[in-house]
């Protein structure tokens, strides 16, 4: 295993992370499937592990919590807020009102007194930066959480809550969490080189584009596995932007064949290539998922493979960018805001 410095904090972070995404309900793991997978992927080197409030509805924190209660001081735990936890229309958001509950929760569910990372899901464009800085300055103080961070913040909107940092006096983001893989490299053009300019640690969620970058995913094969049971819409071939992503596999198939590697490894060591990367989030849901992505750990790619994955894919192109979900700006969903008044 790798280990590289989380942006400027010090903290020394595994290449690959474990994200947790998958555990409870979503990935229909039980506790003594956690339990194992968390064992597994500490022993084998990896020190951050990554979930969400929103995950299976917080049962995802219950389950890591209990996996790591024997080795907490040997993890990064890392967690997130902001998305809908309910139909109550303050059950979600930046502001601290939401934060402050969000906040205990996660630690209660967790069963920590501390989150080491606690991150922004998505953009709030409801609440101001400053709103939310000053509540998350003031968790930090408490001692509540050590840094803070963001996930899919469009670009314009980590450099505005940087300089609201800075003119306000208070804590600032220290991560990023960007959609990146292979298929999905608009990341490229404007998020990663603003982290290095910054300084933000970056944590790539789906770096294996949803599985696609499995090889579970080929041409002419029925496409079975759990996450296209429900997220069917980005798996079918009828879409233009899923013949794409599946000329562009078909390629990569067999590049990864020709440089005696699996996918799951061109795929992982593409991320992880990048500068700006502290490391790649993997998901697994079986102990067999776990095992096949940790053979990734020390792959390094060659520059003859990684200018041929450049020739199969652009660099900073995105062939389905709808699925990064990111928060639009106000002026893409009210056409009163991009019409000036007469």
């Amino acid at each position: 295993m790798q280990y590289r410095t989380l942006g400027r904090t010090g903290v020394q972070t595994s290449s690959l992370a474990l994200g947790a995404m998958n555990f409870g309900a979503i990935g229909r793991t039980t506790q003594d499937d956690v339990d194992r997978i968390v064992g597994a992927a500490l022993d084998a080197g990896i020190n951050l592990i990554d979930t969400a409030d929103m995950y299976s509805r917080g049962q995802s924190e219950e389950m890591v919590g209990k996996a790591v209660a024997a080795r907490r001081d040997d993890v990064i735990l890392a967690t997130k807020a902001a998305l809908p936890m309910s139909e109550e229309r303050n059950h979600q958001g930046a502001s601290r009102r939401w934060l402050a509950k969000a906040l205990d929760d996660s630690l209660r569910r967790l069963g920590v007194d501390h989150i080491d990372l606690y991150q922004i899901h998505r953009w709030d464009p409801r609440t101001s930066d400053e709103e939310t800085l000053a509540a998350l300055t003031d968790f930090q103080r408490a001692g509540k959480i050590r840094y803070f961070g963001t996930s899919t913040f469009p670009a314009y909107r980590l450099v505005q809550a940087q300089w609201a940092a800075r003119e306000h006096r208070l804590g600032r983001y220290v991560t990023e969490q960007p959609n990146y893989s292979i298929l999905q490299r608009g990341a490229e053009s404007e998020v990663l080189p603003l982290a290095e300019e910054y300084g933000l640690g970056v944590l790539v969620w789906s770096p294996l584009a949803s599985g696609w970058l499995t090889g579970a995913v080929r041409e002419g094969r029925e496409v079975t596995t759990s996450r296209s049971a429900f997220m069917p819409q980005r798996f079918d071939i009828s879409v233009p932007e899923n013949q794409a992503k599946m000329a562009a596999v078909e390629k990569l198939a067999a590049l990864a064949d020709e440089s005696g590697i699996t996918m799951i490894q061109m795929a992982l060591g593409f991320v992880t290539a990048h500068p700006a990367v502290t490391s790649a989030l993997i998901g697994p849901r079986t102990m067999d998922h776990l095992h096949s992505q940790l053979a990734a750990a020390d792959t390094t790619l060659s520059a003859d493979v990684l200018d041929a994955i450049d020739a199969i894919v652009a660099p900073g192109v995105d062939l389905a960018a709808q699925e990064k979900n990111p928060t639009p700006a106000p002026s893409m969903t009210d056409p009163a805001l991009r019409r000036r008044a007469s």
